[in-house]
């Protein structure tokens, strides 16, 4: 969600002056009007002196995809059967289980009490409501099928929600042996090395490198953990207000694509739901460049959302789209290929679709698969640690043993 400076006069003709969040300027534009407010001047950027990190922000959850599924699905009922859309949230008020969401509809609710659209209802709460989700009602309400898009939106987070749930399952199994071996780890440095280390002190034997190594590192620990507690504790919030920063976070999600083993995974299933959310926007009706700035606002990564941004640019100034695609060098030659054609024949839309299940065929797959390719490096960290910690214990007690028998 960018931030955009405005100036303007309100409905009395003053002068006022403010931010507003809004994927694109032409949205931020429209919730400027929606809210009363004529804007005379509107740049991209933060007031002086604010901050892009947002602390509180860290400790309030998401609302859940869950909760959007179930919300569009009863939404959807509701309007296809005729309840009127001010009866329908008051209902669904009454009955949401998210506080958050509870929330948001509640003042929705009044808003359309005010004679507020959904959309710019529902615009005004940002921090529940994606600009995708908005763009979509306002485009169900202007053509008369907001059944059709509630409907599409419940469509597009099930499948949100199916791919996040392949993936945690995917990462289950190393996150669980990688939080065992840490935990190893500190029961180690704790409580067995020291043990040790006495030992070896009493029989006053001649330590090899491995074994003062690893009773250097167990000292250390032992006498500096809460240090190392607030080192590890002040680099998180360091790296937490790095991402926080547009070139910061734009940087991370480039490293991200590139990581060994899961970062082809990512840019897949990034770029299906890219292709997915795109083709969603084209077939309710949503102009080609607010398309695109929305679909590169649903993405998770920084650094996919300013290409595809850029690609949006060079559509303005007069190219294809598949050159402008081609350009921006994150598209793999399927994707390219798909586009060209959909250019050709009018039926981009219908393409991507096809798109987006091959590249979620792929990434199923590969999350199958995923843990058979982590096991080998999982099996040489664990190998690793106990030859250090074979050779670091057992060499000095063969010292030990030679000078008791000699």
């Amino acid at each position: 969600m960018a931030t955009f400076k405005y100036q303007g006069r309100n409905l009395e003709g003053q002068k006022v002056n403010g931010l507003v969040d809004a994927a694109t300027q032409e949205l931020a534009v429209e919730a400027l009007i929606n809210k009363g407010i004529i804007p005379t001047s509107l740049r991209s950027g933060k007031a002086k002196g604010t901050s892009n990190f947002d602390w509180k922000a860290m400790f309030v959850p998401a609302v859940p995809l869950e909760v959007y599924v179930i919300f569009c699905r009863q939404m959807y009922s509701l309007t296809k059967a005729g309840i009127p859309l001010l009866r329908a949230i008051r209902g669904l008020t009454s009955d949401a289980s998210n506080k958050q969401l509870k929330q948001a509809l509640e003042e929705v609710g009044n808003e359309l009490t005010n004679g507020r659209s959904l959309s710019a209802s529902m615009q005004l709460h940002s921090h529940v409501f994606s600009p995708l989700f908005v763009s979509m009602i306002s485009v169900g309400e202007s053509t008369g099928r907001l059944d059709q898009a509630l409907l599409q939106l419940s469509h597009y987070y099930e499948q949100e929600l199916e791919t996040r749930k392949r993936i945690k399952t995917a990462m289950r199994y190393p996150i669980f042996v990688l939080s065992f071996i840490g935990i190893a780890m500190f029961v180690l440095n704790v409580k067995v090395i020291p043990q040790f280390a006495s030992m070896f002190a009493r029989f006053g034997v001649d330590l090899p490198l491995p074994t003062r190594i690893l009773i250097g590192t167990s000292n250390f620990f032992v006498e500096y953990w809460t240090l190392i507690i607030a080192v590890i504790v002040g680099l998180l919030f360091a790296f937490q207000a790095w991402i926080s920063r547009a070139e910061g976070r734009e940087t991370w999600d480039k490293i991200r694509l590139r990581f060994p083993v899961v970062g082809d995974i990512v840019n897949r299933a990034q770029l299906a739901r890219f292709s997915r959310t795109f083709s969603l926007m084209l077939q309710s009706g949503v102009p080609l460049n607010n398309a695109l700035a929305l679909s590169a606002e649903s993405m998770d990564n920084k650094y996919l959302e300013a290409r595809l941004l850029e690609m949006k640019a060079a559509i303005e100034a007069g190219s294809a789209i598949s050159s402008a695609a081609k350009s921006t060098g994150i598209f793999t030659p399927l994707v390219q290929q798909m586009i060209s054609v959909g250019e050709e024949t009018g039926r981009i839309d219908e393409l991507l679709i096809e798109v987006a299940d091959f590249y979620d065929r792929e990434v199923d797959y590969d999350l199958k698969t995923l843990t058979a390719r982590i096991e080998p490096i999982l099996l040489v960290i664990v190998a690793g640690m106990v030859l250090i910690l074979a050779l670091g214990i057992f060499l000095p007690m063969w010292g030990m043993l030679d000078a008791i028998q000699g």
